[in-house]
C-alpha cells in the first residue's frame, strides 16, 4: 500500500515538472501557500478569545458590579453603560479606516495592531474592576476606563477580524478557520463566566434587608447577639476583592492569547496588499453602507443582536433580584455559555446542510418559547436551568452565523466590484459598530428603566414595578426585536447558489491574477 502511495506521488511529481506544465506546478504552489494547518487554525482562533472572554464578563456583570459592588447611582450606571458602548461604536469604523491605510509591515498590516494594543487593554480592564477610594470623582473613573479599555479593545478587535480575509485567499480554508474561531470564541464566553461567576460566586456579600423584608420574616432577620457569630461573614470589601482577582486572571489570559496569535498566524502579503487608491473615512462609509446585501445583513443582525444583548446584559440581575437565586445567578449564567459551546457544532453541519439564512431562522425561533416560560412560572431552579440550557442553543447561532455570513457578503461585493480592494476592515469594522452601539443602547434603557423602577442597590427584595421591567427586559423586548431582524433576513439575497457562484468566480479571478504576475516574472527573468 506505501509503495502504491509512493508510486503514485512519484508519478505526479514528475508529471509537474515536465516543461509543459509549469502552469500546474506554479498552481500546486498557490494551493500550498493557502492551505492552513491544524496548528495554524487554533493559533488563529485563540485569538479570538480575549474579545470573547473580556466582553461576557462585562455584559454579564457590569452592570451588577457597578450597582451593587461599586454602589453607582442607575441613573449615573446608565450614562456609564451606554457612554462606554457609543464610545466604542464609533470607535470601530474609525480604527476599521485606519487599519485599511495602514502599510505592508514584515509582520503584516493587521498583527501589529493586535500586539502595540494589547499591554494597555488590560491595564484598562483591570481597572475597571476596581473601586477607588474616593466617592466624588468614582463615576468618572468607570467612565474613563471603560471607554479606554473599549478603544483599546477595538484596535485588537477589528484587525483580527479582517485577518479572516488575510491569512487564505480560499473560501474553504477561511470557513474552517472560522468555525475554529467561533468554537474558541464560545469556549472564551465560557470560561469568561466560569472565571468571573465562580469567583465572585464565592465571595458574594449578603443583600440588604429593608423594612418590608423584616416585617415579611423578621425571624431571618433577628438581631439576637452572637447569632451566626461561628459563620464566617462576607462583606462587600471581600466581593471586590474577588472582582479584581477575577479581572487579574483575565487579564492574564487576554496576554497569553495576543501572544499565541502573534506567532501562530501569518499574513499573506498578496492577499493583504490594497490595491486600489486609498479613500476617506465618509467615503469609506457609503461604500459599505450602500451595498445592499451587507446593509441587509447588518440591520437584521442589528436588531437579532440586540434582542440577544437586553438578555444577556439584564439575566444576572433578574435570575438575583427576580427570581431571589442571589447564589446560583453565577451557575445559570455557567448554564448558558455551556449549551452554547455544545451547540456550535451542530449549528455549523446545520449550516452546512440547510443553509445559513434557514440556520438563523431556525435557531433563533428555537429560542423564544423557553424566555417566555421562564417569566411564566413561578421562581423554580430547575426549570430556570433548563431554559437556560435552551438559551444557549440559541445564543450559538448569535455567535456563529454573523461572522460566518459577513465573509460572504464580502466576496460578493469584490464580484461585484472588482477594482475596489482591501477595504476589508471596513466591512467588519461596521458590522461591530452597530452591533456595540446596539449593545450601549440596551445596557443604557435597560438601568435607565430600573432607576425609574425603583431598584434598590442590594436589596433582599425589590418592588414589583422593578420585577415587571426586568421580566420585559429579558423575555418581551427581546422577542419583539428577534422578530424585526427575523423580518429583514428574509430579504437578504445571498443564498447557498449565490455563495458557491461568487466561490468559483472570485477562485478563478485570483488564479488569473497569478498567472498573469507568472507571466510577468518569467517575461522580466527572459529579459
Amino acid at each position: 500500500m506505501a509503495k502504491g502511495e509512493g508510486a503514485e506521488q512519484y508519478s505526479n511529481a514528475s508529471l509537474l515538472n515536465k516543461p509543459g506544465n509549469s502552469d500546474g506546478i506554479q498552481l500546486a504552489k498557490r494551493h500550498e501557500q493557502n492551505r492552513l494547518s491544524v496548528c495554524n487554525k487554533i493559533c488563529y482562533a485563540i485569538g479570538g478569545a480575549p474579545y470573547q472572554i473580556t466582553g461576557c464578563a462585562l455584559g454579564f456583570f457590569l452592570q451588577i458590579y457597578l450597582l451593587d459592588v461599586a454602589q453607582i447611582d442607575p441613573f449615573y450606571a446608565s450614562i456609564i453603560l451606554f457612554v462606554g458602548r457609543a464610545w466604542d461604536a464609533v470607535t470601530d469604523p474609525t480604527v476599521g479606516f485606519l487599519v485599511s491605510r495602514s502599510p505592508w509591515t514584515r509582520f503584516g498590516r493587521m498583527l501589529p495592531w493586535i500586539v502595540l494594543s494589547t499591554p494597555l487593554a488590560v491595564i484598562s480592564y483591570f481597572l475597571i474592576w476596581y473601586v477607588p477610594p474616593f466617592e466624588n470623582g468614582k463615576v468618572i473613573w468607570y467612565l474613563f476606563f471603560y471607554c479606554l479599555f473599549q478603544s483599546l479593545q477595538t484596535c485588537f478587535h477589528v484587525p483580527y477580524s479582517a485577518l479572516t480575509m488575510f491569512i487564505s485567499s480560499e473560501q474553504k480554508e477561511r470557513d474552517s478557520a472560522t468555525a475554529y474561531r467561533m468554537t474558541v470564541e464560545v469556549l472564551g464566553t465560557l470560561l469568561g463566566t466560569a472565571i468571573q461567576g465562580q469567583i465572585v460566586g464565592l465571595a458574594n456579600a449578603p443583600c440588604i434587608p429593608g423594612p418590608a423584608d423584616i416585617l415579611a420574616e423578621p425571624s431571618n432577620f433577628s438581631a439576637s447577639p452572637g447569632l451566626n457569630e461561628s459563620k464566617p461573614v462576607i462583606s462587600l470589601e471581600h466581593t471586590r476583592t474577588a472582582y479584581m482577582i477575577a479581572s487579574g486572571v483575565i487579564c492574564l489570559i487576554y496576554i497569553i492569547c495576543a501572544v499565541v496569535l502573534f506567532f501562530g498566524v501569518r499574513e499573506q502579503k498578496e492577499s493583504s496588499r490594497p490595491r486600489s487608491e486609498p479613500m476617506s473615512f465618509f467615503q469609506g462609509i457609503k461604500l459599505v453602507m450602500g451595498y445592499g446585501p451587507y446593509a441587509k445583513l447588518v440591520m437584521a443582525f442589528l436588531f437579532t443582536s440586540l434582542g440577544f444583548m437586553l438578555l444577556e446584559g439584564n439575566f444576572a440581575l433578574f435570575c438575583s433580584a427576580t427570581l431571589g437565586f442571589r447564589n446560583d445567578f453565577q451557575n445559570i449564567l455557567l448554564v448558558i455559555m455551556l449549551s452554547a459551546t455544545l451547540a456550535i457544532p451542530f449549528w455549523q453541519w446545520f449550516l452546512t446542510r440547510f443553509g445559513k439564512k434557514t440556520a438563523v431562522y431556525v435557531g433563533t425561533l428555537a429560542v423564544i418559547p423557553f424566555m417566555i416560560l421562564v417569566v411564566s412560572l413561578k421562581s423554580n431552579l430547575a426549570v430556570t436551568y433548563i431554559c437556560s440550557f435552551a438559551a444557549g442553543v440559541g445564543v450559538a447561532v448569535a455567535f456563529l452565523l454573523p461572522w460566518s455570513m459577513l465573509p460572504d457578503v464580502v466576496d460578493d461585493f469584490q464580484v461585484q466590484n472588482p477594482d475596489f480592494t482591501g477595504h476589508e476592515a471596513l466591512f467588519y469594522s461596521f458590522y461591530v459598530f452597530f452591533t456595540k452601539f446596539a449593545s450601549g443602547v440596551s445596557l443604557g434603557i435597560s438601568t435607565l428603566s430600573l432607576d425609574f423602577a425603583g431598584y434598590i442597590s442590594r436589596g433582599c427584595s425589590q418592588p414589583k414595578e422593578v420585577d415587571l421591567t426586568l421580566k420585559l427586559l429579558v423575555s418581551a423586548a427581546p422577542i419583539a426585536l428577534m422578530a424585526i431582524g427575523l423580518s429583514i433576513i428574509y430579504s437578504y439575497p445571498i443564498n447557498e447558489e449565490k455563495r458557491q457562484a461568487n466561490r468559483k468566480l472570485l477562485q478563478d479571478l485570483r488564479e488569473n491574477e497569478a498567472d498573469s504576475e507568472t507571466d510577468s516574472a518569467e517575461l522580466a527573468n527572459v529579459v
